[in-house]
């Protein structure tokens, strides 16, 4: 069976559409998918193996996290694709990704990435090793190179992408599946990109020449990873940096020496617009020493301790009201309550956030007591 065949196979769109529908059992579009589901999937089996499929315009809004994001979320039926797509082709990029990149994985995720920086800190300040003549008991040797890129997912190349994916995927079907998914990110509504624009747009052996992927997909999340996997190669092998970190587009590197951080800075930049078309952020890239703490991933992480940085805590706050106005008017279920709190405490607990932590408990089981 070929790569494609599996792919369109009634078995591994079923598997997708399972995944697709965790916790989403109440989003738009999957109860009249699941209502008629074998004859949903047949449909889309018979349009993919056909390649008569075409996805569907993207929704659009804005949500605050904390700052403002322009989301674009997939119909229910093409994030089912996106699955597909993924169970097929996730496992052979994922035997590629180094160690200490941690998006978006099997047995990954941002918890890991936190302990692995602390990890790293350890290493690079010798357990603590104080800096000449320090004044205060935290001021440990070793700098933090904190990188950000320049409006990244608006950025991916996608004649740059197709060549990362096609050098290890050499099904044409399937890449013809890949390039549907990133055309239509670029078709989805006159108001992202007018049909003048579109009509101009070149096309590089069927694929478009253009940029961007929406905040929302799957497949957007999969291939970032993907894209920075060049990057990850570059920092590992070609500059042998020992103590580097990424998730997504949030990297680290920490070294003894701030002068080899301003080298691994210039390298990094210059590998970044020659090879993958993107850049670091001028005024978000900077290196820090490791006593004055980094932000990372949500925190703010020094040597002895972590803290939650301040938009993140305001912005759990004014979910945190919205979910129990939802729970008083019934819009929400006790568990659904319950689930969205679990897994903020859970990420906050990586942090010194006992009082904050325990103020949130109480609230809620007085909420839920009353």
């Amino acid at each position: 069976m070929s790569m494609y065949d599996e792919l369109c196979s009634f078995r591994n769109l079923h598997r997708a559409f399972k995944k697709a529908k965790e916790n989403k059992r109440f989003s738009e579009g999957v109860g009249d998918f699941e209502l008629n589901l074998e004859g949903e999937l047949l449909k889309l089996q018979k349009e993919i193996a056909g390649r008569t499929y075409s996805p569907r315009p993207l929704r659009r809004f804005s949500i605050r996290d904390p700052k403002t994001r322009v989301i674009h979320a997939s119909h229910f039926r093409d994030r089912v694709v996106h699955h597909a797509l993924c169970n097929i082709i996730q496992p052979i990029f994922e035997k590629s990704f180094i160690y200490d990149s941690f998006a978006n994985q099997t047995r990954k995720g941002t918890h890991k990435a936190v302990a692995g920086f602390d990890k790293f800190k350890r290493k690079v300040s010798e357990n603590g090793r104080l800096i000449r003549n320090a004044r205060y008991s935290n001021q440990v040797i070793g700098h933090i190179l904190k990188c950000d890129i320049k409006h990244y997912f608006q950025e991916v190349d996608h004649e740059v992408l197709m060549d990362i994916i096609s050098r290890r995927i050499k099904d044409d079907k399937v890449l013809w599946l890949i390039g549907a998914i990133l055309r239509a990110n670029l078709t989805s509504g006159e108001d992202e990109i007018c049909l003048a624009e579109r009509n101009k747009m070149k096309a590089c052996d069927g694929f478009p020449s253009r940029k961007g992927m929406p905040l929302g997909n799957l497949t957007s999340q999969f291939f970032a990873n993907v894209y920075l996997n060049e990057l990850d190669y570059f920092v590992k092998h070609i500059l042998r940096a020992e103590y580097y970190i990424r998730y997504v587009d949030d990297f680290v590197i920490l070294h003894r020496s701030r002068c080899m951080l301003e080298f691994y800075k210039e390298q990094v930049d210059e590998f970044l617009k020659e090879i993958l078309k993107i850049e670091l952020h001028a005024d978000k890239t900077k290196i820090f020493p490791i006593y004055h703490g980094a932000p990372f991933l949500g925190f703010r992480v020094y040597y002895y301790h972590k803290l939650l940085k301040k938009s993140n805590i305001r912005h759990f706050r004014r979910r945190l009201e919205w979910l129990i106005q939802l729970y008083e008017s019934g819009e929400i279920s006790e568990q659904s309550l319950i689930a969205s709190v679990d897994g903020w405490l859970e990420y906050a607990r990586y942090g010194d956030t006992w009082k904050m932590r325990k103020e949130v408990v109480e609230k809620v089981q007085h909420l839920l007591n009353q």
